[in-house]
């Protein structure tokens, strides 16, 4: 064997070279991390295992302690050090003072609304009253919109200010323009070198903007946006009548945006998420109250609630109902209002899984259909059937289900496709979306290197089809060959424990960028395995000295890992998975979510 090849034996772990799921094994501790550790848990005190999770995370000794105690006031940048921010915070400082109507224009998702959300709050706390616009998805399409500007001018907008959108609104700005309407944009996607003319744009990813906040949600940038504003408000005497509203009141809609937008939780987000989950356990909000409520969410909250429950009630309303749903409950001061919006998020939200599902099938059949003739690098399915807020849910499926970037088309009448696609890592997708708009396969398109949307003609699919397969197919390739699960720490049952959760939580949250710990349970008995819900299966591992473990694997039936532990019942496996706190029934148990599986007789290649 080759010195690297040394290398990646040595890291393989329990021997793991193929598990259930077609995974290698590894530690997730490079030598070097590993040492880093060490040195973690001698300067500071602290368990190994903890030392390892953060080292693994790229933790450095001397910055443990402020890791484990993320402050917002630390890790915040002048918000002026971001392009445009002075322009920006005068502007909208001058309409505050002179009690101006301001026009808020958000987008239809989750940071959209949490955006809106708390710049209205923010505004409503100084004796404002501004009006919230969020888009149609269906009907106007993402971002800002001539009839929809003219629709603000003429009901009284005298300044316009665009949250999570309006980077690259070129026609509706020049509308707003000859309306005599000023127009702020704060906003985080990529864009190119030309920008549209406003009075002020701060997007921490333009081109010219040097700040390094190009990790936060738009949510981020428009909580920090507040701080500037703040200040300057200060620096006027506007407080000397009146209190200063309570920005870190409103860190638990900051924290909700950031988890649901998927930046990655390093630096200023984690301290937003970790300081705007606690603000979220004192229940101040009564939107989210009322949502939580109405998703059964209980015990603390931790980012888990706030991407997989919350996060797609509110997206309900802009997939296939009303858009403006979320940001209305959000800034409603109504509990009533509240309670009953909260309630219709969730009957769109189980209409939208009863749809997804549908899709779903539909898409899974034309999937294996294209990979048994063709089998392209990425796949392409579509229907004249398909509901287009869906389609980014079904493109995510197909991706995880067949290891490949996939994309999901609704097609209307004239056969213009509405598309959405989903990536693998090292395979960026942005990009190829980008340059096929460039070569007139696309009407329009863009994106990121995991997220990509475009809008396509039905007659143009196949030579889509036939450019990815040209562009992508080496990537595709490269990326597909080297599977492989992290593992943080070996356990057993009796090693989970309640004690070892609230040590892991000092390093939370976890999420996006900062991934949740990865525990391996060797050779576990299966004590008991059963299909529960929708395809899950739940199981009970046994340790050697009789201590169990409850465990659950999502939507797993069909999956080999979850055939795995229904045809190991009574047998020996490896398990790999995440641990959490199960609160039903009122007693807080440990849980393992089970992501992999291994038979320790066959785990080689």
């Amino acid at each position: 064997m080759t010195g690297n090849a040394d290398e990646e034996e040595r890291r393989l772990v329990l021997g793991v070279a193929r598990s259930a799921n077609d995974n290698a094994w590894r530690e997730r501790l490079s030598a070097a991390q590993a040492r880093t550790a060490t040195a973690i848990a001698q300067m500071h005190g602290l368990p190994d295992v903890l030392s390892r999770v953060m080292a693994a995370r790229g933790v450095l000794p001397d910055d443990a302690p402020d890791f484990l105690d993320p402050s917002i006031k630390s890790l915040m940048p002048d918000p002026s050090k971001l392009v445009d921010m002075d322009a920006a915070v005068a502007r909208i400082a001058d309409a505050v003072q002179a009690g101006k109507k301001i026009a808020i224009f958000g987008d239809y998702d989750v940071d959209g609304a949490t955006s809106s959300a708390v710049f209205a709050k923010y505004l409503q706390g100084l004796g404002l009253n501004p009006v919230i616009h969020i888009p149609d998805r269906i009907i106007e399409g993402y971002g800002p919109n001539g009839p929809a500007i003219e629709q603000l001018r003429q009901d009284g907008a005298e300044l316009l200010v665009t949250l999570d959108c309006g980077s690259t609104s070129f026609e509706a700005f020049e509308t707003a323009d000859k309306l005599d309407l000023d127009v702020v944009v704060i906003d985080h996607h990529q864009v190119g070198e030309t920008l549209p003319r406003v009075r002020a744009l701060v997007n921490p990813n333009r081109q010219d903007d040097l700040s390094g906040q190009g990790h936060l949600a738009a949510v981020g940038v428009t909580f920090l946006f507040l701080v500037g504003l703040n200040r300057e408000l200060r620096r006027r005497g506007a407080f000397k009548a009146r209190p200063q509203p309570d920005l870190m009141a409103l860190l638990d809609l900051v924290a909700l945006g950031t988890v649901c937008d998927v930046v990655p939780l390093q630096g200023l987000n984690r301290a937003y998420v970790t300081r705007g989950l606690a603000v979220m356990h004192q229940r101040r909000n009564f939107g989210l109250t009322a949502l939580s409520d109405a998703a059964r969410v209980s015990g603390k909250p931790a980012s888990y609630h706030l991407g997989f429950l919350l996060g797609p009630r509110i997206n309900a309303g802009g997939r296939i109902g009303d858009a403006a749903l979320g940001a209305r409950l959000l800034t409603t001061e109504d509990p009533h209002e509240a309670r009953a919006i909260a309630e219709r998020l969730d009957q769109l939200n189980s209409e939208r899984q009863a749809m997804e599902a549908v899709m779903l099938e539909q898409a899974g059949v034309e999937a294996m259909l294209a990979i048994e003739a063709r089998d392209p690098p990425v796949l392409l399915t579509g229907s004249d059937a398909w509901h287009p807020g869906i389609v980014g849910l079904i493109a995510s499926r197909l991706k995880d289900a067949h290891r490949r970037p996939a994309f999901a088309i609704a097609y209307d009448e004239t056969g213009k496709g509405t598309g959405s696609g989903r990536s693998i890592s090292g395979v960026d997708l942005g990009k190829a979306v980008r340059k096929a708009v460039d070569d007139g396969l696309l009407e329009k398109g863009g994106g990121h290197a995991m997220a990509a949307g475009l809008t396509v003609r039905r007659e143009k699919v196949a030579d889509l089809e036939a450019f990815f397969n040209e562009v992508l197919g080496d990537d595709v390739e490269a990326a597909s060959a080297h599977r492989e699960l992290k593992i943080d720490a070996a356990l057993t049952a009796t090693g989970a424990t309640l004690d070892l959760l609230d040590l892991l939580e000092k390093a939370g949250p976890y999420g996006a960028g900062h991934a949740d710990p990865v525990f391996v349970f060797p050779a576990h008995r299966i004590s008991f395995a059963d299909v529960v819900g929708k395809g899950h299966v739940r199981a009970t591992l046994a340790a050697g000295d009789g201590n169990t473990l409850k465990a659950i694997c999502f939507k797993a039936e069909d999956k080999p890992h979850g055939k795995m532990l229904l045809d190991g019942r009574g047998r020996s496996l490896h398990v790999a998975g995440t641990l959490s706190v199960d609160t039903w029934q009122g007693t807080p148990k440990v849980q393992l979510r089970i992501l992999d599986v291994a038979d320790p007789q066959k785990i080689r290649v």
